[in-house]
């Protein structure tokens, strides 16, 4: 690790590395107060919210007392000079400011998508626990900031970026992974908003944000990620996801080798299992004279050896991504190239012609990580694009719907990025046409 290092060299030097927040909400909160009292070296200049007394409150809540209002880029630009801390509901005053850095910790997908184009055209650097826009866009996003020589990238923390740390460990000790996997303690897709009210209220968490976890739509959009920056695929429609009260070390025996050799390796999760709520890979080494060395060490006797993290610190750990992006220009975690794995919406209750579809955590859909060249062959829905299509038929529960099943709310950017995206990158023959559930 060098990032304390080299943030506590950027404090001595007098030149803190300057970050914009785009959100306010439970999670904004946590990183504005991670930066402010914990990280040296890196200052939150600016925090922008639609609205704009929470981002006042955030600035609070972390103890900051000297705030100003920017309308304008030079009300920014002055409150830059005067080291106040600013904040506004212009997102685009962000990407034209001079700032290192940018972080997206809003989870909205059409807000997150302009304020990531606007960012990129404008040549920032962009750090993203919006996983449900990554999930949905994320290849062509990174294909765009490439091109414009910036860095678009997942955040360390949430469990795709302690997953692609792990990975990387993995693959730098000489092993193959084969599984990247997740540790939940809940897996219900029919969770609502309503069963989830009172788990919320309890940590001060928006319901709908809780029951996407609770349904399996964050943990699809996750273990997309994770496919598409590693290559590997899901093996069956929604993933596996045993149910699981051991350690994961227990895992290394449930898993077909060969199976997941065949399609290069594969994303899941496991509902139960120690050390929660942690992350896992397990790994092959080809070596015998290394196998003899892993035993040795207490990782078994293969062929499968796993490795885990048994944790993953959210807000704690994204000012270290910033960090890292900005004084190594590593990134955490982004797309290799093309998708490998979408995530499709599934009816959550029978649907009828007329409804209108809810957001994410909502009532009415769940999302489910599905093979992207199945998805693209059976023109499935993107639940990114789910949010306010009408349905033209009925359907019943758990169907999952089609571009044929919905009107799609016109003038959108997330649809224009989405369909740039399935024509940039030609859907990919699998390299085992169908993997049977292990």
């Amino acid at each position: 690790m060098i990032y304390d290092r080299l943030l506590r060299e950027r404090a001595a030097a007098g030149k803190p590395i300057r970050v914009g927040m785009f959100g306010a909400g439970f999670m904004a909160k946590g990183i504005t107060n991670q930066i402010v009292n914990s990280v040296p070296g890196m200052e939150l200049v600016v925090i922008c919210n639609r609205n704009i007394e929470k981002a006042r409150k955030a600035f609070e809540i972390a103890g900051v007392q000297d705030i100003e209002e920017a309308k304008d880029d030079a009300a920014l630009a002055g409150a830059m000079a005067r080291g106040a801390s600013a904040i506004t509901s212009d997102p685009l005053l962000l990407c034209r400011a001079d700032l290192d850095c940018l972080i997206d910790a809003t989870g909205a997908i059409e807000y997150g998508a302009m304020i990531t184009l606007a960012a990129i055209e404008n040549g920032k650097h962009m750090v993203s626990m919006n996983a449900e826009l990554d999930g949905t866009v994320g290849p062509l996003l990174k294909r765009k900031a490439d091109a414009a020589g910036v860095i678009f990238t997942g955040a360390d923390g949430d469990q795709p970026g302690v997953q692609m740390n792990l990975y990387r460990f993995v693959v730098s000790i000489g092993l193959t992974p084969l599984v990247c996997g997740n540790v939940k303690g809940l897996q219900d897709p029919y969770r609502n908003p309503t069963t989830q009210e009172g788990f919320a209220k309890q940590w001060g968490q928006d319901p709908a944000m809780v029951t996407s976890f609770a349904d399996g739509t964050k943990i699809s959009f996750e273990q997309a990620i994770v496919a598409n920056a590693t290559g590997m695929t899901v093996t069956k429609r929604g993933m596996i996801g045993m149910n699981h009260p051991g350690h994961v070390d227990e895992l290394t025996t449930m898993y077909d080798v060969e199976q997941l050799r065949a399609c290069g390796g594969a994303v899941d999760y496991v509902v139960g299992s120690k050390p929660g709520p942690g992350v896992y890979v397990l790994a092959t080494h080809d070596d015998p004279k290394q196998q003899h060395y892993l035993n040795l060490y207490k990782l078994g006797k293969g062929p499968l050896y796993s490795f885990y993290t048994p944790y993953h610190l959210c807000h704690f750990e994204v000012p270290l991504s910033v960090a890292r992006l900005v004084l190594c220009g590593d990134a955490v975690i982004q797309p290799l190239d093309g998708p490998r794995v979408d995530v499709v919406a599934t009816a959550k209750v029978p649907l009828s012609a007329g409804d209108v579809i809810d957001g994410l955590g909502g009532y009415k859909t769940y999302g489910q990580a599905e093979r992207y060249e199945v998805s693209r062959a059976e023109g499935l829905l993107p639940i990114g694009l789910a949010e306010g299509c009408r349905v033209k038929r009925d359907l019943p529960r758990d169907a999952v719907l089609t571009y044929d099943d919905v009107e799609i709310p016109e003038g959108r950017l997330i649809d224009r990025l989405r369909a740039e995206q399935d024509a940039a990158f030609p859907v990919r023959v699998s390299r085992k046409a169908d993997v049977p559930a292990l």
